[in-house]
């Protein structure tokens, strides 16, 4: 089963990229354009992971990460925070948040996809 993702953006062009590339490798992907109908989607189908924007009508990113990460049901939904805000607000913030990771817009694919198979590859058991 390929990983469900979920991209949330109110920029129609970012979030058609983003959609295409992971398609393309192969992933299970949804897209919402703010934080209420992100919200919604994650609740009604829990994604493997979120690419989240910040900046967004209805609902700040910060604001839908911050409830997910209160709900029982979507506490364990990995987030990568893709925004424009500047890396060293979304480096102090992201974390406060929920956030897995950050990315900085404007952004390469590469990076996302490394930070996505990161945060998506199954934890690695200690030897004992």
């Amino acid at each position: 089963m390929p990983a469900n993702i979920l991209v949330v953006d109110d920029t129609p062009e970012i979030l058609a990229l983003v959609e295409t590339r992971l398609r393309r490798r192969g992933f299970d992907v949804r897209t919402a354009a703010d934080g209420d109908a992100a919200l919604e989607a994650a609740r009604a189908r829990t994604p493997d992971l979120i690419v989240l924007d910040i900046m967004m009508p209805k609902r700040s990113g910060w604001e839908v990460a911050r409830a997910l990460r209160r709900d029982p049901e979507t506490k364990d939904i990995k987030i990568v925070v893709l925004t424009a805000i500047g890396q060293q607000v979304n480096q102090l913030t992201s974390p406060i948040y929920g956030a897995d990771a950050f990315l900085d817009k404007p952004f390469d694919f590469e990076d996302l996809e490394r930070i996505i198979d990161e945060l998506l590859a199954p934890p690695v058991e200690a030897e004992v």
